[in-house]
């Protein structure tokens, strides 16, 4: 406690020698200052959270060597909401229905209630190792289901291929804190944090589907070389129409000043 006060109060300390620097009046910064505090804390639990995905193991919650795959993987927080799925499955009946070379559709029962049962279709291509459920829970929140998990039990599978190990879920991935500066200024940090996570998890997406091939790597590749050609115009168009703006703001303060006008208001402000 006593040495999160000390770094607290020395980026407090930074903060007030900066804005005097800049000419900013302590008045006009105490918003920066509680905006400052709370970052600093924030960054500092993210921090601390990320030493524990690294030095601390969380035990898996049943005997599958699926769960074991994303235990060292995940983080705490991720793998948390695994493990949910996995004591789920313990509630779910599985039923094969249908099965053709080596595509077999399942019937997953899950029980809600004490005699409430909802049913879930599940198919898994035994070639390819692909399990997918109707629930669509992995495509939507990137996690593989309780349903899937039964069916993958009941085949007997093992291990899953890594395309169900999400790469954004990683301890390896660098935080936003890494990322992006702090900032005094919260109302400014907080929605470019935002469009950085949501372009990381999108990003993310879109790499995994593209490395699937070399065709879709180059289609990939390609894409993104017309994306920021693009995006570097529109970012110089807006920089050069933001100088044009501030050069004339500028000019309209001189003329004001040299004018007889301007002078008469600032002599009848003198004598008042």
């Amino acid at each position: 406690m006593l040495k999160q006060h000390r770094e607290l109060s020395m980026s407090i300390r930074c903060a007030i020698e900066n804005n005097e620097e800049a000419g900013i009046r302590p008045s006009k910064t105490y918003q920066s200052f509680v905006a400052a505090a709370g970052g600093h804390r924030e960054e500092q639990a993210e921090r601390e959270s990320d030493a524990a995905d690294f030095h601390t193991v969380i035990p898996c919650a049943t005997k599958s060597s699926i769960e074991a795959q994303f235990q060292y993987v995940y983080t705490h927080q991720k793998f948390r909401e695994v493990q949910a799925q996995f004591r789920g499955k313990t509630n779910c009946i599985t039923r094969l229905t249908n099965f053709a070379l080596g595509y077999s559709v399942y019937k997953v029962g899950e029980q809600v209630f004490s005699s409430i049962f909802i049913k879930f279709v599940v198919t898994y291509d035994l070639v390819a190792a692909e399990v997918k459920c109707q629930c669509l829970l992995f495509e939507s929140r990137g996690i593989l289901c309780r349903h899937t998990l039964s069916v993958l039990s009941f085949e007997q599978v093992s291990q899953v291929l890594p395309r169900y190990i999400l790469e954004r879920w990683s301890k390896k991935v660098k935080r936003r804190h890494t990322h992006i500066k702090s900032s005094h200024d919260e109302l400014l940090l907080e929605p470019r944090s935002k469009r950085f996570d949501q372009l990381v998890f999108h990003s993310q997406n879109i790499c995994e589907f593209a490395s699937e091939s070399e065709e879709l790597t180059v289609i990939m590749h390609r894409a993104y070389d017309n994306v920021m050609a693009e995006m570097e115009s529109l970012k110089a168009k807006r920089k050069g129409t933001s100088s044009l703006s501030h050069e004339d703001t500028n000019l309209e303060s001189v003329n004001e000043l040299q004018s007889p006008q301007g002078f008469e208001q600032e002599d009848v402000q003198k004598i008042g």
